[in-house]
């Protein structure tokens, strides 16, 4: 069986698979950033991505040499921004402990920063020819199809479990083209809700399809609803400028810069009916308490939603005036001017502030005395 199916997948990869940019490399490096950015994230948004770093950080050697802010903005919108953090300083240990080498075994993968079990095995396999056996999430739905697997795909025993499944199915010196034939199956036709069992060119190998059971498969258990948490945020204006904060290194916006912002208790009529009744006062208090800032709290200016894996964000965002004050504490800031935004890498809901300031506020042009 093990034969017969990895050539049978192998052949409708041969014939099938996408044409995508990495695939046509060897480079270890634009390997690398390629599975970075495909982590959590779907392959059409990637590729303009893919081609702006590329573009920019040619090399590992340029990545290495850039700062984490250059690397930053260009993530920016592609999420996680952990992912740009912990690429930029795998690239600045592969050229300080390795020569510049990417490491090709799956131990010295793991040493870098941001590369776990997945991504190493993923490298060591497509960039080097390692017989080591993927495990991402669309692999785990087509093994759990593949052997009617019922336990929880996400649970510590499932990943074990699946993991030594992989490596048995894997084609010893064809794990490369292999791991991608799996993930590409899992990506385009064992799809979570819709698989389209009649085009799998391994559907006679698997069990869940034989018991009716695919659309059961795989078993995951069940996500507990999505905390929201709400924030007051003020624009504040001195002198034709606006202030922002950056983020502290650790975090899921961390580097990026920021409006600031403090988070409020939600109000018990939701999101719909407007800013909670206090947000300006506590955004008054939490600024001066937080930065050292007296304001004026104005006008509402937006309220703007966004989804993250784990938690929703409503954000409801005020003009202020800056009274007194010089802004304190440990984080960076800077006052700048409306025109100097779109240089400094922010998260979607601080872009969506940015775009908005832009497009409609002329009266921030900046001070000349300034």
């Amino acid at each position: 069986m093990l034969a017969a199916f990895a050539g049978a997948l192998l052949n409708w990869y041969q014939s099938q698979q996408r044409s995508l940019p990495w695939r046509s490399s060897s480079d270890p490096y634009q390997i690398w950033v390629s599975e970075v950015m495909l982590q959590q994230t779907r392959v059409e948004t990637v590729l303009p991505y893919y081609a702006r770093w590329l573009e920019r950080f040619p090399t590992v050697d340029s990545l290495a040499a850039a700062s984490q802010q250059e690397a930053l903005a260009m993530w920016e919108g592609l999420g996680y921004y952990s992912r740009a953090r912990n690429l930029h300083r795998a690239a600045q240990k592969v050229v300080k402990e390795f020569g510049g080498r990417i490491p090709s075994t799956v131990a010295e993968l793991r040493m870098l920063p941001g590369i776990g079990a997945y991504t190493a095995a993923a490298i060591a396999s497509i960039a080097f020819g390692v017989d080591v056996a993927v495990l991402d999430g669309n692999v785990k739905r087509v093994l759990a199809r593949l052997f009617n697997y019922s336990g929880d795909v996400k649970s510590a025993r499932g990943e074990k479990e699946l993991s030594m499944l992989a490596q048995r199915l894997l084609p010893p010196g064809q794990a490369g083209d292999y791991n991608q034939a799996l993930m590409e199956l899992g990506a385009t036709i064992c799809t979570p809700r819709t698989p389209a069992c009649p085009r799998c060119p391994v559907r006679e190998w698997c069990q869940a399809q034989q018991l009716g059971l695919q659309h059961a498969r795989p078993v995951t258990r069940k996500r507990a609803p999505a905390p929201r948490r709400v924030f007051a945020v003020g624009v504040i204006r001195k002198r034709g400028r606006v202030l922002l904060t950056q983020r502290a290194d650790d975090g899921l916006l961390g580097g990026l810069w920021a409006f600031p912002s403090v988070s409020l208790i939600e109000a018990e009529t939701g999101a719909s009916s407007g800013a909670p009744s206090n947000a300006a006062l506590d955004l008054q208090r939490g600024l001066r308490q937080s930065l050292g800032v007296c304001i004026s709290v104005q006008a509402p200016l937006q309220t703007l939603s966004h989804a993250y894996t784990h938690f929703r964000v409503t954000a409801y965002v005020f003009d202020c005036d800056w009274l007194a004050g010089q802004p304190q504490g440990q984080l960076r800031v800077k006052w700048l001017p409306v025109s100097w935004l779109v240089r400094y890498p922010m998260g979607k809901i601080d872009r969506s502030i940015a775009r908005h300031l832009a497009r409609t506020h002329a009266a921030y042009a900046p001070h000349p005395g300034l």
